[in-house]
């Protein structure tokens, strides 16, 4: 089947045609000043996700989730199973924070931060490299099976396999760590078949997505092109073609021509296929590269650059744009309320935990004069190394005994320690009737840096009564 390009229409996309079937995409490479600038930002993404697992702080990667030992490490800071609602905030400030983005500046995540873009970019690399540009593709696409289009696609099938089994490996170190990764490829598949299998699978699935699914992932499966409509306004920050310069459209000297020479440059270079002239539409991801496209037209043929660039519907219309409308500040007060709520969150974050629990059995026991009353308490160190902690009861009353822990609390690193307390007063200075009072204790550590308190209830005789 030949692989003619298509007039791009707002009835249909561009990638399907008429009987369902897929048709594939080859966008032309284009360069120019915003193409420089997403590929700056694309390796510096990639450069992030690849190093991230190797960058120490305090003794761990500078993300490690792991999951077997139910410890997250992010940035210095370890997390326990008990710390995981504070994930609600990261999650979900993400999120609105993509939204309020969105409603200022359009689907630049989309176009310059996705991982599906950034990774996409690599991809038509290195097809590029080996078949080509876009005639030299679309010649390999129509021609039989025979050597050339067996090697070419052969090579190019075998490297992006490879890219995507790079991209599952440092994936799953974020979560066993380097060091435990290269252990498991270094042993029997058998001995480590979970991982084994989760590293084949994603590899597998990316490289569908690479070499099939492409950009149909936008367009299809992602739900932030669906809602976007939902967050942006005719002030909103988009790419667009400036029709009022452009049409109507004709070749350079035509009389009454507009700007537009009608070159479908930016058609060529647009990686979802559609025709940005047509107006704002679900499959634009906003990458620029028909800005970039028809700004080095409009350069050849000594026209201003712009008919296609970065605006909003208003400014684009010639209508007055506004940056601060009241969409813009209902999102940027539940923006700060947010972040409000989870820097005070996170400010409850403590590197030790300590609970105290009263062991089973009779809430207190006489033995003669004395009452005693036993706990447990229990020490859980967040910290990557171990820590020494000494159990105080301050405003103790006059008589009380504290015994059956030790005189320091020596904890592991990431680990706790369960210590049984018993405390001890005559039953004489309790006073009739009145069978408990409170007991405030306190853990420090031998450093003195870190101070946490738990209130518990002295039981004795007289109580409930």
């Amino acid at each position: 089947m030949a692989t003619t390009p298509v007039k791009p229409s707002l009835d249909s996309v561009t990638t399907i045609r008429d009987d369902g079937s897929r048709r594939f995409i080859h966008p032309a490479t284009v360069s120019g000043r915003f193409t420089r600038a997403r590929t700056l930002v694309g390796l510096l993404i990639m450069a992030v996700y690849v190093l991230l697992p190797w960058i120490p702080i305090n003794g761990h990667p500078a993300v490690f989730l792991d999951v077997a030992q139910r410890h997250f490490h992010l940035f210095g800071l370890t997390f326990v199973t008990q710390d995981l609602w504070l994930g609600f905030f990261i999650i979900t400030g993400v999120g609105f924070s993509l939204f309020y983005i969105t409603a200022l500046l359009g689907r630049i995540w989309c176009g310059w931060g996705c991982p599906q873009t950034v990774f996409l970019d690599i991809v038509r690399f290195i097809e590029r490299r080996l078949e080509g540009d876009v005639p030299q593709r679309r010649r390999l696409d129509d021609m039989p099976w025979n050597p050339e289009k067996t090697l070419k696609r052969g090579t190019k099938l075998v490297l992006i396999g490879l890219f995507a089994f790079l991209i599952a490996h440092v994936f799953l170190s974020y979560f066993v760590s380097l060091p435990k990764l290269y252990q498991m490829m270094r042993h029997s598949p058998r001995e480590n078949w979970a991982a084994f299998v989760f590293v084949f699978g994603m590899t597998a699935a990316l490289w569908f997505d690479f070499t099939w699914f492409r950009e149909q992932f936008c367009i299809i499966m992602c739900p932030y092109g669906r809602i976007q409509s939902a967050l942006t306004d005719d002030n909103t920050m988009i790419i667009g073609y400036d029709e009022k310069r452009g049409e109507p459209r004709g070749k350079k000297g035509t009389v009454g021509a507009g700007d537009c020479i009608d070159c479908r440059r930016c058609v060529q270079v647009c990686p979802t296929g559609i025709d940005i002239r047509q107006g704002l539409q679900l499959e634009c991801i906003g990458c620029a590269a028909c800005v970039d496209a028809c700004d080095a037209v409009m350069e050849k043929i000594e026209r201003p650059r712009g008919l296609v660039r970065y605006d909003s519907m208003n400014g684009l219309e010639r209508k007055p744009k506004k940056i601060i409308r009241p969409r813009v500040i209902a999102y940027t007060f539940l923006l700060l309320l947010g972040a409000s709520v989870m820097t005070w969150a996170f400010s409850t974050f403590k590197p030790v935990t300590i609970t105290l629990v009263r062991m089973q059995g009779s809430p207190y026991f006489l033995e003669g004069d004395e009452v005693r009353n036993q706990f447990f308490i229990r020490v859980l160190n967040k910290r990557n190394e171990p820590a020494t902690f000494r159990l105080e009861v301050p405003d103790a009353p006059h008589g009380l005994t504290v015994s059956g822990t030790e005189s320091a609390i020596v904890v592991d690193a990431l680990g706790e320690k369960l210590s049984p307390v018993v405390f001890t007063y005559p039953r004489s200075k309790m006073g009739a009737g009145h069978g408990e009072f409170p007991l405030r204790i306190r853990v420090i550590s031998a450093d003195g840096k870190i101070s946490l308190e738990k209130t518990a209830t002295f039981l004795g005789p007289g109580h409930g009564m």
